[in-house]
């Protein structure tokens, strides 16, 4: 077992920024478009965790995780999961997939290389994430903290200790696991 983890884009934020659409981390948690080479590379039984993106004056944070259960197509998902389907709410795109009905690109989806962002939707399973408003404090607190005890690297900032994205080894997934699981019973 090995996971991954990722910063999101600039301005994407639970809290204090965009709504993060990709990775959905509810109740079947999912990764659709985003992150292309981490979805190529994982395989059921991994885990994929994602931070928040940069925002000035805001401590970026890991909102959370989950293990993946299964890799299937775009198209597959858009017969299996409609709720997670391209649309709009209040004006803002929701969803991540971002296929129509025919396997095409979907209206409201306007980022360039579709071809690579339709394979390998990551269908998960036991997410882990922060929702409160007191987890979100906590895990901005000690976010940076936690990423330099589990990569060994110093950096005044999450990009310059693990890069916009980084994997992790199994002992390294469980801790961070552990310290999400522990945020969330409010130890």
């Amino acid at each position: 077992m090995k996971s991954y983890m990722h910063i999101t884009e600039s301005g994407y934020d639970p809290e204090r920024g965009k709504p993060i659409k990709d990775p959905y981390l509810g109740d079947l948690p999912s990764l659709g478009a985003c992150m292309p080479n981490i979805r190529r590379l994982v395989v059921p039984g991994d885990h994929v965790f994602t931070m928040s993106g940069k925002i000035p004056g805001v401590h970026q944070f890991i909102i959370g995780g989950f293990e993946v259960a299964e890799k299937i197509s775009a198209l597959a998902a858009f017969r299996r999961f409609p709720e997670q389907r391209l649309h709009l709410v209040d004006g803002q795109v929701t969803g991540n997939i971002i296929v129509d009905s025919r396997g095409r690109q979907h209206p409201l989806d306007d980022h360039e290389n579709f071809a690579n962002r339709v394979q390998n939707y990551l269908v998960g399973r036991d997410a882990v994430a922060l929702s409160t408003r007191r987890e979100f404090e906590r895990g901005r607190e000690e976010t940076l903290y936690v990423l330099r005890q589990l990569l060994r690297k110093n950096g005044d900032s999450p990009i310059k200790v693990m890069g916009r994205w980084c994997r992790l080894d199994e002992q390294q997934t469980r801790e961070l696991t552990d310290w999400l699981l522990d945020i969330k019973s409010g130890h």
